[in-house]
Order: C-alpha cells, then sequence, then structure tokens
C-alpha cells in the first residue's frame, strides 16, 4: 500500500444472505462506500440490525461481498486472510478470554499463534498488562476480575500483537457508565499514542462522540444516513448539534420502518 491510500476502503459493498426459513433473501449491505485513512479512528453508529456487524466482519475477513470491493490496506481480506495474520486486533463485546488461563497467558496468546520468541512475548505481554493499569494481576484467572478489568486484558490482547488496525465491536457496552467512560478514553490515547487505525461499533450517540474522529450512521441495510467529522477544536454547541442530527437520523428511519 503507498503512503497517503486509505487503510480500508469500500467500494459498492453490498451483502446478501439467504433467510434463515429459506424464503427467499435479505440484503444486509448495500452498496456500501467509505474510506478510512491511516491514524483515524472512525465510529460506526446505528440501530441493532442495521449491518453494522457485518460490515465488520467483511472488513475483518470473515464473510466476502456478495458484490463490490472491499480492500484493508490494499489486500482483499476474505481472499488474502492469512495476509493479515497480526496485523488486525480485535475487541470484542464479551472480553473472549480463555477461563483456563491467567490474564498473562490470555495477552501472550495471539504472540504464541504469531510464533514470537516466547521471551520476546512474555516482556510484551507484561508491558501491555501494566500499560492497561493490571501490574500485580497477570498470575490472576478471569473469574478473579471484574469486568472492567478482563476488558483491559482483552485490550491489553489486541494491542499487544502491534496490529495496523483495530476492530471493536461495542466493547463497552456491558460495562457500567464510569468504568465504560474510563477505558474509551484508555483506548483513545493507546490507539493516539501508537499510531493505529480504528473502527468502533456502537449504538450509544455519546459513546460514538467521544470515540471518533469521525462518525458514519448507518440506516438498514447498512448505508450511510448521515456523516459527521470531529475534532478536539469543536465546541460544545457545535458537538451538540451533530449529536441532534444523529438523533433526528436515527429517528427518521424509525419512522420509515413504523409508517
Amino acid at each position: 500500500m503507498q503512503n497517503g491510500e486509505p487503510v480500508i476502503r469500500f467500494r459498492d459493498v453490498s451483502k446478501i444472505f439467504p433467510r434463515p426459513d429459506g424464503r427467499g433473501e435479505f440484503t444486509a449491505v448495500d452498496k456500501l462506500s467509505f474510506e478510512i485513512a491511516r491514524g483515524e479512528i472512525v465510529a460506526v453508529l446505528g440501530k441493532t440490525g442495521c449491518g453494522k456487524s457485518t460490515m465488520f466482519n467483511i472488513v475483518a475477513g470473515l464473510i466476502e461481498p456478495s458484490a463490490g470491493e472491499a480492500r484493508v490496506v490494499g489486500h482483499d481480506p476474505f481472499r488474502e486472510f492469512n495476509f493479515f495474520r497480526g496485523k488486525i486486533g480485535i475487541v470484542f463485546q464479551g472480553d473472549r478470554l480463555m477461563p483456563w488461563r491467567t490474564a498473562l497467558d490470555n495477552v501472550l496468546l495471539g504472540l504464541q499463534i504469531l510464533d514470537v520468541d516466547p521471551k520476546q512475548a512474555e516482556q510484551t505481554a507484561r508491558q501491555w498488562l501494566t500499560r492497561l493499569g493490571l501490574a500485580g494481576h497477570e498470575n490472576d484467572y478471569p473469574h478473579a476480575l471484574s469486568g472492567g478489568m478482563r476488558q483491559r486484558v482483552s485490550i491489553a490482547r489486541a494491542f499487544a500483537v502491534d496490529p495496523e488496525i483495530l476492530l471493536c465491536d461495542e466493547p463497552f457496552s456491558s460495562l457500567d457508565e464510569m468504568t465504560a467512560r474510563d477505558l474509551r478514553a484508555e483506548f483513545v490515547r493507546l490507539v493516539r499514542q501508537n499510531n493505529k487505525t480504528a473502527v468502533f461499533i456502537t449504538h450509544q450517540i455519546s459513546e460514538a462522540m467521544e470515540i471518533g474522529d469521525r462518525v458514519l450512521v448507518f440506516h438498514r441495510p447498512a448505508r450511510i444516513a448521515y456523516e459527521a467529522q470531529l475534532g478536539a477544536a469543536m465546541s460544545e454547541s457545535m458537538r451538540l448539534n451533530v449529536s441532534e442530527d444523529i438523533m433526528r437520523v436515527l429517528a427518521t428511519e424509525k419512522r420509515a420502518e413504523n409508517p
């Protein structure tokens, strides 16, 4: 990939699935086009069932588009899946920790899969646990950790492999608001410090506004209904206007679904 090219690019991407009852098909993503630049954090916002997770799975290479072109660092994420080993880190809604592995061993997992030298891998894992405020908890098992601490282990695991891209699927939705707010701030700080590119899926307007350099609002089937560029220099009144615009866009979809 040449410098200046987008890290993630969708061109008229569509995804069609057969209906579970076998009666026809439904469109989850409809001619979706967007680009994400290196170092950008993009929050993708929309109601449940709008196609956010399908877009996420296409970026991650877990499913193939039915039509259009998806490129991640210039490569096809589905057809060149092995190319992306260690290049994409994922933080899920649940922490997805292995209960039989300690915090340290859970963070080590990705490094072990990548065949990193064991001594270097352990050093890296310990460093990331420390950076996430978990020094002293390396040998604790998940059942002994709070929900916020488990999600910190999950974030440490994602960053430890030094990926170019971080994909986050509502990672803080199960946490109390105080813990979630702290982790959002920590996540943004780490993305900035380590020059990562991130896609952050959420259904909360406030979270999207806290996380994103840019917010994309999806309507069903996944298509961009609204887009806003955010920035530290934005006044509170400007941010309030964006938030109100997003609420109107989401309300418009609700009225369309329930005429």
